[in-house]
Order: structure tokens, then C-alpha cells, then sequence
């Protein structure tokens, strides 16, 4: 049994976005970890949902609503009186954002405005932890990771959105929880991959459904590098973070990135080669259209997570690619049937190469 069990047994977490890709996988953990979870949600935003095929409706408690309703989001957090929140709710996708700009700042700075609101007043709250992404901070194509020191920033309304929230974040620690001893932080982390991402304008679930209907996958920027990571790396850091944000309030209380070793930042183009090569097929398509700008060089530093949380990553790339890939085959192969139960294996297996790795939290 991993560290962090005994934090979240019999614990309320309440979870923002659980429909989505990455609450739907924290959903399961946490529920496995022998949490009560209370999901405050939208509708899944995509057909098929993570969060549908996994049946989570009847496992966890979720109250469909919109973090912008802060009359509704305030009574949920009355009615259930949360321990720990995560805040996962968002409007993530890059694309999206130069189309829809007032509802990607709506949603991701007022909304996690009403989060924190909601939580500095309901007294049960003891620790907050605020999911943002790496793209928050001002992209200076530099060939170094950025610490979680450097500026913030943002090109796309996306990018600056969340800039926004973590100077938000930032913010009400220091106006607000730390005189309430609520923890409060904020985790960055790369670009994730994993079973059950069905989003549009997403590179793995592009290739899914591409390879899937015999279809070459159409890519924008071959030689745009990422850190890549597979779904469960970051998540073990935002429960690990959690567990001792809940434990010891002001020592974890600031600004965190989780990302994947160096050795493991690749371009486009090789990400999906490794795709094509655990799938057995697939083929690469050019799009010469035109195309948003986006960055072409991002990574993260995590050598404050490795000092300050003991936390470095189990999965090289390539083997985040593969549980990826093996987890959207299972998915074909078993007729779009109930997924929940191979997710949970592929939790168990993620926490087992954490043991064999002597990853602190899994011992």
C-alpha cells in the first residue's frame, strides 16, 4: 500500500472536471484509495467519455454544473464539505481558445476564482490543489526546462488564461489562505497521454481515431517538442502533493511542476512513430494549411519536485506510449465495452513499477 492511502481513506474530495480525461483517471484513483469523491462537473464535453465508458456515474458522487455558477458551486461545497479539492476544470484545448476567447478566460480564471471562494469559506477545506499546465509560462523557445520561478505568459488565449490563474493562485495564498491555514497550490504539468482522451485537436486521440478508421493522422508542427507523459505521472504527483499539503499546510504550499525526465522530450513526429509502432500501423500525413501559432519548444524543470517531494517519474516515454496505445486497443478489442476495470489495472501496474522503482510515495 502506497503512502498516500492513509491520507485519502474516508477522506471528501471534492473533484472539478471529473467528466473530463484527466478527473475521470483521478476519479478512479481516488476511489480506489478508499476516498468518498464528489465530482462538480460539466456533461462530458466528448462522444466516447472516459468518464462514461468507465461508468463513473454510479462509483463516485457527481453534480453536473459549471464552475462559472458560483451560486451552485458554493452549494455543493456546503452540502458536502469537502477535505481536499482538486481543480481540474477547465477549457484546455489551444485551438479552441482562439475561437471561443471570452469563454477559455471565463471559465479558466473566473472559474477557478469561484473555486478558490468557495473553498477559503467552507471551514472543512485543508488543502486546494489547482491543476494549470505547462504552457502557462512566457514560451522563450529556450532548450532548458522552466522552473517554476519563471514568468508567466501566454501567446493563445489558452496559454495566457492560464497564466491568469496562476498569478490568481498566487494571489489569494497570500490574501487569503494562509491566514486561514488552507494549503494552497498550483501544478504544472506536460503533455499528457493515456487511455480514454477522446479530445479534439489532441495528438494521441487524433491518431487513435485516424488509425482506427484507416486513416493517416494529419500533424501540424512534425518538430514542435513536448513533455510527453503518461496521465498517471502527474497524477501521482497532485495526490502525493496532496497527501502532504493535508499533513504539513505551509512547506507545500506554492507552485510545482511535473513533468517527464529530459531524456524523454521528443518531438511530434516521434511521438507518433512510437504510436505507429505499438499499434502495428499507421501513417503520418503532413498539414500544410494554415495553423494558429503554437510553440515549438516547451519543457519543465522538476528538479523542485524531485528535491522538496521525492517525486520523479516511472514511465519512460516509450512506455507511456505503449500503456497508452494498449489501453485504446483493449478498448476495440472488447467492443467499446466497460473500461473501468482494465483502468484499475493499469493503476495497479503504474503503482507497481513506482515500488520496484523506490519511488517514495509507493512505499
Amino acid at each position: 500500500m502506497n503512502k498516500f492511502s492513509n491520507i485519502y481513506k474516508n477522506k471528501k474530495v471534492l473533484v472539478t472536471g471529473a467528466t473530463g480525461f484527466k478527473g475521470a483517471w483521478l476519479s478512479i484513483w481516488l476511489s480506489k484509495l478508499g476516498a468518498e469523491v464528489i465530482g462538480y462537473s460539466l456533461e462530458p464535453s466528448t462522444n466516447p467519455s472516459m468518464f462514461k465508458m468507465c461508468n463513473l456515474d454510479n462509483k463516485i458522487t457527481n453534480i453536473i454544473g459549471d464552475i462559472r455558477d458560483y451560486s451552485s458551486l458554493v452549494s455543493v461545497f456546503k452540502e458536502y464539505r469537502p477535505d481536499i479539492v482538486f481543480h481540474l476544470a477547465a477549457q484546455p484545448l489551444v485551438r479552441h481558445s482562439y475561437n471561443f476567447p471570452r469563454e477559455t478566460y471565463e471559465t479558466n480564471v473566473m472559474g477557478t476564482v469561484n473555486v478558490l471562494e468557495a473553498a477559503k469559506s467552507t471551514d472543512s477545506v485543508k488543502a486546494v490543489v489547482v491543476i494549470t499546465t505547462d504552457k502557462c509560462y512566457e514560451n522563450k523557445e529556450w532548450v532548458y526546462g522552466y522552473r517554476e520561478t519563471d514568468p508567466m505568459g501566454g501567446y493563445d488565449p489558452y496559454s495566457s488564461s492560464k497564466g491568469c490563474v496562476e498569478l490568481v493562485v498566487s494571489s489569494y495564498r497570500n490574501s487569503f489562505y494562509n491566514e486561514r491555514d488552507i494549503a494552497l497550490a498550483s501544478v504544472r504539468a506536460g503533455n499528457i497521454i493515456g487511455g480514454g482522451d477522446w479530445a479534439e485537436d489532441r495528438l494521441v486521440p487524433d491518431f487513435v481515431r485516424a488509425v482506427s478508421e484507416d486513416r493517416s493522422i494529419i500533424i501540424r508542427n512534425p518538430l514542435a517538442i513536448r513533455p510527453w507523459q503518461h496521465v498517471l505521472e502527474p497524477l501521482s504527483g497532485y495526490l502525493w502533493l496532496g497527501a502532504l499539503m493535508f499533513k504539513s499546510k505551509e512547506k507545500y504550499s506554492s507552485a510545482w511542476n511535473f513533468g517527464p525526465k529530459d531524456t524523454d522530450v521528443l518531438n511530434v513526429e516521434e511521438i507518433i512513430k512510437l504510436a505507429i509502432s505499438s499499434w502495428g500501423k499507421g501513417s503520418i500525413v503532413l498539414d500544410k494549411g494554415y495553423n494558429p501559432h503554437e510553440a515549438n519548444t516547451l519543457k519543465l524543470d522538476i528538479s523542485k519536485a524531485k528535491a522538496y517531494l521525492k517525486w520523479s517519474p516511472a514511465y519512460n516515454v516509450s512506455k507511456a506510449v505503449e500503456k497508452t496505445i494498449s489501453w485504446y486497443k483493449t478498448y476495440y478489442k472488447n467492443d467499446n465495452q466497460n473500461m473501468y476495470e482494465y483502468t484499475l489495472k493499469q493503476i495497479d501496474e503504474y503503482e507497481k513499477e513506482a515500488k520496484i522503482q523506490n519511488l517514495i510515495w509507493s512505499e
